[in-house]
């Protein structure tokens, strides 16, 4: 079983919060973590993951063209999408930057995938999903672990 950990990154900041999230994901037994960005990321990656947390800087208030435009190039497998488990994550430089907005905006597309939508856990923020400014410290890093250990243990029951 396998969750799919998909960013865009243009400072590193939104990569080493993927990383964070990759590690959550990992810490639940027999479940993988593949980490890959926009430029990385193939239609397989999306078909053969059993749930897709995606994040994105934010860029005008919405994900970053890069993220948007694997959602539109890979519309074609919606339909192997359906009952998977997706969640979104976001980093801006600004506290008031719109990183709400943008996870919004990848929920948006994940729901059009036919996703079932995982917010991260209570013991995190129980929002949209994990967001910071800048580079993640600690405390931001710890939530993306729980919101990635989250998908994948919900991942797990779905699978069933």
């Amino acid at each position: 079983m396998q969750i799919l950990v998909l960013y865009y990154s243009q400072t590193g900041n939104t990569r080493k919060l993927a990383e964070a999230i990759a590690g959550g994901v990992e810490s639940v037994e027999g479940v993988n973590a593949i980490l890959k960005s926009t430029d990385e990321v193939e239609e397989d990656d999306f078909v053969s993951a059993d749930g897709i947390i995606a994040g994105s800087p934010v860029y005008f208030g919405g994900m970053a063209a890069a993220l948007k435009k694997v959602f539109d190039q890979f519309v074609r497998v919606r339909n192997k999408m359906e009952g998977k488990v997706g969640a979104a994550f976001a980093t801006s430089a600004d506290p008031s930057g719109g990183k709400e907005t943008t996870m919004m905006s990848i929920i948006q597309a994940l729901m059009i995938y036919g996703m079932v939508i995982a917010g991260d856990p209570m013991s995190a923020t129980g929002h949209y999903g994990v967001a910071c400014t800048g580079a993640p410290e600690n405390h931001a890093k710890m939530n993306g672990e729980k919101l990635g250990r989250r998908v994948a243990e919900l991942a797990k029951k779905l699978r069933g």
